[in-house]
């Protein structure tokens, strides 16, 4: 009897485990733009005392949709963080005066509520809401914090001009007694709903990545670069680059930020639709290990191996889900005003390139050493202003084309 009635039961609950699940309408996010989280340095925080702000943050789209959701973070918070309003709307031009084009202005929900608690520790992504952006657009996201947290979280590097004021200013066209700040903050991602063949490229690296060198408010880092170049092509257009570089990023030890490998999942393996990563690290690590003094030809040696188990690390997690991993070769920076020349980790630096070049580790290797203008170690660090070109400062008067495969080879479906 008892046997009867649970092979009943069973038989009862493989019928309902075989019925195929609905489909879900919304199939098809990816993500269109992201940044790495830390906690801000007390110079790049937001001023403490604020209470019942609003805070109004521009982003640039890789990717367009009539579709999407944002991802709110208290990553770094120690206690919950309540959000009263989240709004977004397109950012009105120039970017840099705060303002946004007037009837864009949609509200954001949070399972139907337009307010929302996040946890300490915590990202938080809104409901999807019917938006209409375009591909390489800026959009504003605009909050009401009614009281800032006593351990903030943000993303200093921002290249982006944000703007706090008094009180509950969300739908305001424009802020009033606005106060600029050039940082993120409590915003982490935003995904669109793409074609059936939408992808996005996830690029983790230091300050040369998060942008460097660039034009505050001009969207002209070498990721956004890339991704303009993606976007010129049919048979890229459907690729989002996610920017998640960190100034003073290292593979192996914190900094401003927390160090590659520790941030690996929450800023590539976490994201929506990643299917490429491109690892550009170790300037920092090689810089930061005789910055302060020599160190033995032993210790040398044992530096580079960490590093290279660092990046074997990165590969084995991103191969394992399924990620092409992408290593990209690291410049000479000897002689910086940050790290002095030094012939044992340029010897460092050769030996790590040499490395990335013919292990075989990597799926395909972007070469940015191998053309960076022939000049001495002791010349000023270089960065890429596009992944086609490398340029300097100071600049030369003609960039070096990138001799390797072209965008359309790499990431070709």
């Amino acid at each position: 009897m008892v046997r009867g009635l649970m092979a009943a039961l069973i038989a009862l609950a493989l019928v309902g485990c075989a019925k195929a699940p609905a489909p879900d309408p919304r199939d098809g996010w990816v993500g269109s733009w992201a940044t790495s989280q830390q906690i801000p340095e007390p110079e790049n925080a937001l001023p403490a005392g604020l209470s019942d702000i609003t805070l109004r943050q521009f982003v640039h789209l890789s990717l367009g949709g009539s579709e999407l959701r944002v991802q709110l973070s208290n990553r770094f918070g120690t206690a919950p963080l309540h959000v009263a309003a989240a709004h977004i709307a397109r950012a009105a031009a120039p970017l840099g005066e705060g303002g946004i084009e007037a009837g864009t202005d949609a509200l954001l929900l949070f399972s139907g509520r337009p307010d929302v608690i996040i946890p300490a520790g915590a990202d938080y992504w809104s409901d999807p809401v019917t938006f209409e952006a375009a591909a390489m657009s800026n959009v504003a996201i605009t909050i009401h914090l009614p009281a800032l947290p006593s351990q903030q979280t943000g993303h200093p590097g921002s290249r982006t001009t944000s703007f706090f004021a008094q009180g509950d200013q969300v739908s305001a066209v424009a802020l009033t007694g606005a106060q600029p700040i050039d940082h993120w903050y409590n915003i982490s991602a935003i995904d669109v709903v793409g074609g059936a063949n939408a992808a996005a490229i996830a690029i983790i690296g230091d300050s040369i990545t998060d942008g460097r060198g660039s034009t505050t408010n001009g969207n002209d880092r070498w990721p956004d670069v890339l991704s303009e170049r993606l976007q010129a092509s049919p048979s890229t257009r459907h690729l989002g680059v996610l920017n998640f570089g960190v100034g003073g990023n290292r593979l192996l030890n914190d900094g401003k930020g927390p160090n590659a490998l520790a941030r690996l999942n929450d800023d590539v393996l976490a994201q929506t639709g990643v299917k490429y990563l491109i690892v550009f690290e170790g300037v920092n690590d090689l810089g930061t290990l005789t910055r302060d003094g020599e160190v033995s030809a032993e210790e040398h040696a044992a530096h580079v191996a960490r590093m290279i188990g660092a990046y074997e690390q990165i590969i084995t997690r991103a191969h394992a889900r399924g990620l092409r991993v992408y290593g990209a070769t690291i410049m000479a920076y000897g002689g910086t005003e940050i790290y002095p020349n030094n012939p044992g980790t340029e010897a460092d630096r050769e030996a790590i390139n040499a490395w990335i070049r013919t292990s075989g580790r990597f799926d395909a290797v972007i070469d940015f050493d191998a053309v960076t203008p022939a000049i001495p170690p002791t010349r000023p660090a270089c960065a890429p202003s596009t992944i086609w070109a490398i340029t300097c400062t100071p600049r030369p008067k003609a960039s070096v084309p990138w001799r390797a495969p072209s965008p359309l080879e790499l990431f070709a479906p």
